[in-house]
């Protein structure tokens, strides 16, 4: 299997978010858990840029698309 292009503090960085290992576990464990109802990009915590860019990335199943199921599976495991 091929590595991922990018790491999840990446995605945090390309979001806007603070990237340190603390401040991710910090916004997985404020955000947790997430229903399995609600798609990742329709969570109530991201702004509408953000948003827009998790709905893009799965839709084009880029390079962040792994990361991004990654940190759907993290919020819904909390």
């Amino acid at each position: 299997m091929e590595q991922p292009v990018h790491a999840l503090k990446d995605l945090f960085a390309q979001l806007g978010l603070p990237d340190d290992a603390d401040s991710i576990e910090s916004f997985i464990r404020t955000h947790s858990p997430l229903a399995e109802s609600v798609k990742l990009a329709d969570a109530p915590f991201w702004t509408s840029a953000q948003a827009g860019f998790l709905r893009e990335e799965l839709a084009e199943d880029a390079d962040w698309a792994e990361l991004v199921d990654q940190l759907s599976a993290a919020l819904r495991a909390g």
